[in-house]
């Protein structure tokens, strides 16, 4: 059974988890339910989607825009004056189009005043207008204001009463194309106005506003119903953008109408709905959309018409819809971290996921579909941000601690680079490994202490520990302990080796020519130094194994027991002395010397041992 204070400390590790996921939770029901701070969120990263989609969608071939532009503005001041121009012109205009047999014209200008100095350019346009049924004018509803009484607006305003019996006294701030005011009847048209979304940026264009009783029908909504089209009954739609739209200079269909001999195709309009408006940046007639600040309020007004007409706008998945994708994210990245995924696995499973969401929104998109999964994934990222770093910052103290601990038994740098490479797991756990394991011990060292001052025998032994030490990190080894003069090591874990028996031996020989240079160092003193080293090498269990206060990396085993008596044959037959596994192991790295079958304390059968030697050049 575990310690106590370990089990709570692991309960304490859940319930974290659990309290950040239940935070988290309790944010993405409070943003849902109440104030939505993170609709930004759905609607600007859902901007991005739907400008990637407005690429692909081709020019429209029902819906042809007769522009006001920059050039439109300076081939007609000679004939026409500065902008605004008498509306007769709009007037000659509608007459050259109408002979195209459109299917309607609609005017995306406001001519909501009377030309009090030349009245007859206003009849004239009226004229024209009233002639044609399929001529449509633009309205707009004034947020404030008193306006004009609703019972005396002419029926082609298209008002519909909400309440019965209606109220014709009822005052509406609506803009009416008063120029028109002769012709009553040329006044149909219907509203305009920009719908802005709550972080103002438009994306929905309104089929109708109400106001005092009244409902002003717009005017795509208006073209589209006189054609006897079915209109969705929602209050607006979101836009389906489309990128490209056949622009024709006013100027030049105009002007053309002025020539005997027309330079343009007599029939580029027929079939078309017509939408005259501005795109001169000096009339600023320019909006913030999805898919720029400085979008022509034109193409907007183009785009609503050309969605009513094919029936292609967007709908709309309501955001709460998505709430079961926060939620599912976030208990995805909790139980990650309950069972110890790390936070750069948890990272990259996010990033997957992330590229598949987007990947089925875009597809739903271009479906038709616009799904809010912008927030829920932000949601899920946060969660990840907070309690993955909080894992990760858990991971690097685990990872320092493991590298604290090893650097006890291993190379320092050898550490480094096998934590980093994952070959050394912070986490790690008593498990089986093959290893080799080597035991070298002092031969005659008591005698040696008892005829020796202590401070020299001191220095002796950590003169000759180190260089063996420094011997064995050099050939990868595993230091385990020093007993009393004896050296305990072994290859093959922590990290696994598959020539740890060849790096056994090599190091052995390498330890034995350490010791005769140490003795040549010594003089006298190193004369009465000899060491025995043994090898063996098999399965054994390595791990941390100890007490809850005190732990020690180390292997345990028959294998390790095997090569400490091994170590304590070596007297009088070699220095170093391998069992027959660790032979086999090496292969022929080295050349061997069969030192005969000996009897080990604890086993029936003897064991034949080899004593290594390097290969001549």
């Amino acid at each position: 059974m575990q310690p106590l204070d370990r089990r709570i400390g692991r309960w304490i590790t859940r319930l974290k988890w659990q309290a950040i996921a239940l935070a988290f939770v309790a944010l993405v029901a409070a943003d849902y339910a109440g104030p939505a701070v993170m609709q930004i969120v759905d609607q600007r990263a859902g901007d991005i989607l739907l400008s990637l989609d407005a690429r692909r969608r081709p020019v429209s071939d029902r819906v042809v825009i007769v522009d006001v532009d920059q050039r439109s503005l300076e081939a007609m001041n000679d004939l026409a004056g500065s902008w605004p121009w008498p509306r007769s012109v709009h007037g000659e205009l509608i007459e050259a189009i109408a002979a195209q047999q459109p299917r309607a014209i609609a005017f995306d200008v406001l001519f909501n005043e009377l030309d009090s100095y030349r009245p007859e350019h206003d009849a004239a346009f009226a004229d024209a207008a009233a002639r044609y049924p399929n001529v449509w004018q633009a309205m707009a509803l004034a947020s404030d204001g008193i306006g004009a009484r609703v019972g005396d607006m002419p029926p082609s305003v298209g008002a519909v009463a909400l309440d019965r019996p209606a109220n014709p006294d009822a005052r509406v701030p609506l803009f009416l194309p008063l120029a028109l005011l002769s012709r009553p009847e040329a006044m149909r048209g219907g509203l305009i106005n920009f719908t802005e979304d709550t972080d103002s940026v438009g994306r929905r264009y309104a089929l109708h506003l109400d106001q005092a009783g009244w409902r002003f029908p717009s005017l795509p909504a208006r073209i589209l119903a006189a054609e006897g089209r079915k209109l969705p009954p929602a209050a607006s739609i979101m836009l389906n953008w489309r990128r490209g739209w056949t622009h024709l200079p006013y100027a030049d269909l105009y002007l053309d109408s002025l020539r005997e001999k027309k330079l343009r195709p007599a029939d580029e309009l027929k079939g078309k709905i017509v939408v005259i408006g501005t795109s001169a940046p000096g009339l600023m007639d320019l909006r913030l959309t999805p898919l720029g600040s400085t979008y022509p309020g034109v193409e907007i007004l183009a785009t609503a018409i050309d969605n009513l007409d094919r029936g292609d706008w967007l709908r709309e998945v309501p955001r709460g819809a998505t709430v079961p994708l926060a939620l599912a994210i976030i208990a995805a990245i909790s139980f990650g971290l309950k069972r110890g995924i790390g936070a750069e696995r948890l990272g990259y499973g996010m990033l997957v996921l992330t590229a598949v969401v987007l990947a089925a929104a875009y597809a739903a998109l271009a479906a038709g579909w616009f799904v809010p999964v912008y927030a829920p994934l932000a949601f899920g990222w946060g969660f990840y941000v907070i309690a993955g770093g909080i894992a990760y910052l858990q991971e690097r103290a685990g990872r320092l601690r493991t590298s604290g601990m090893f650097k006890r038994f291993l190379d320092p740098r050898v550490v480094s680079q096998l934590i980093e490479s994952g070959d050394l797991d912070y986490r790690n756990t008593a498990e089986a490994r093959e290893v080799s394991v080597l035991f070298s011990d002092i031969r005659g060292f008591t005698a040696l202490s008892e005829t020796t001052r202590p401070e020299d025998v001191v220095a002796l032994l950590n003169g000759y520990f180190s260089r063996q030490v420094e011997v064995i990190f050099r050939h990868s080894g595993t230091l385990d302990k020093f007993i009393g003069d004896a050296i305990m090591a072994f290859w093959g874990a922590p990290a696994a080796m598959p020539d740890h028996a060849a790096r056994a031996v090599a190091a052995a020989l390498d330890m034995s020519a350490a010791l005769e240079d140490l003795r040549g160092q010594l003089g006298a003193l190193g004369a009465e130094l000899e060491i025995g080293i043994g090898i063996n090498s098999g399965r054994a269990v390595s791990g941390f194994i100890g007490s809850s206060d005190r732990l020690d990396y180390t292997v345990i085993g028959d294998t390790v027991n095997l090569a400490s008596r091994v170590e304590g044959l070596t007297k009088g037959i070699a220095r170093i002395l391998v069992s027959e596994a660790t032979m086999q192991a090496a292969g022929d790295a080295f050349e061997w010397i069969d030192q005969g079958l000996h009897s080990v304390k604890g086993r029936e059968m003897q064991v034949r041992l080899f004593e290594p030697r390097r290969k001549q050049v």
